[in-house]
């Protein structure tokens, strides 16, 4: 019985939906951003939610201003929402990703990246 319950929770993981998207992480204190994209959008706003509960800068780009304005001047920002399809293999999903990080970032007409 166990074994079954297992390959129900594996089976379950698989047949998900895998939402992926553009996310900027903002600097509300100098208005400044951080535009990333990522195939885990839940994932990754739980580690950003996770560096600000302990203090810690998620990514090396922000770390002086981390230090400077402190964790609660940035917050975490959806931009685009992308679900990943079936057949889709994971580099075509990045890929997709990536075309449409630069077409978010066209749309950022003061252009204030980290």
């Amino acid at each position: 019985m166990e074994n079954q319950n297992k390959k129900l929770i594996r089976d379950a993981y698989k047949q998900r939906k895998v939402i992926g998207g553009i996310y900027s992480i903002k600097n509300t204190k100098t208005d400044k951003s951080l535009l990333m994209a990522t195939t885990d959008m839940n994932g990754t706003k739980n580690r950003f939610e996770f560096a600000q509960m302990t203090g810690s800068c998620v990514n090396f780009q922000l770390q002086e201003d981390w230090n400077k304005f402190g964790k609660e001047s940035f917050v975490f920002e959806i931009v685009e929402e992308l679900e990943k399809g079936e057949l889709q293999t994971t580099k075509e999903f990045q890929d997709d990703l990536s075309v449409l990080k630069d077409m978010c970032k066209e749309r950022f007409l003061d252009g204030n990246f980290y």
